[in-house]
């Protein structure tokens, strides 16, 4: 962190409220750790989290965005985790040409009982982009 001077990344999680957001809940309960640079927005299904409101949220300043939904086969809405694992990968190549490290786009997968995951993925992503830094828009 010596080499970042302190520097603290601003992530925003997209969290599916049936199960992300439930497992978010459950490691705070449980007192789990995990870095408090995610600030949650919570969404009915990770379906919901479209192209245009992840680049949105990086033109409006966070340096990393998650996005946290129920497994494949247990999306509440049926299908809205396999729309998320077809249009994430498609995204994370269009931030790449606009010149945004495919890495500051995670996909991830988290059940409500899944607590402890959930902080291990977040602790992780916090990292990575810590080693990446600050995002610097035009």
């Amino acid at each position: 962190m010596s080499e970042n001077n302190g520097y603290e990344p601003r992530i925003i999680g997209f969290l599916c409220n049936w199960c992300s957001y439930a497992g978010a809940d459950g490691a705070g309960t449980a007192r789990i750790k995990y870095p408090p640079n995610m600030r949650v927005v919570r969404v009915m299904c990770s379906g919901r989290v479209s192209p245009e409101l992840v680049l949105r949220t990086f033109r409006e300043g966070a340096d990393g965005v998650i996005v946290l939904g129920c497994h494949i086969g247990d999306c509440h809405y049926v299908e809205g985790n396999h729309r998320t694992a077809k249009r994430i990968p498609i995204l994370r190549n269009l931030l790449s040409y606009v010149g945004i490290h495919p890495d500051r786009l995670r996909l991830d997968w988290a059940s409500a009982a899944e607590g402890p995951i959930l902080a291990e993925i977040v602790t992780e992503f916090t990292e990575r982009i810590r080693e990446l830094g600050k995002l610097e828009t035009k």
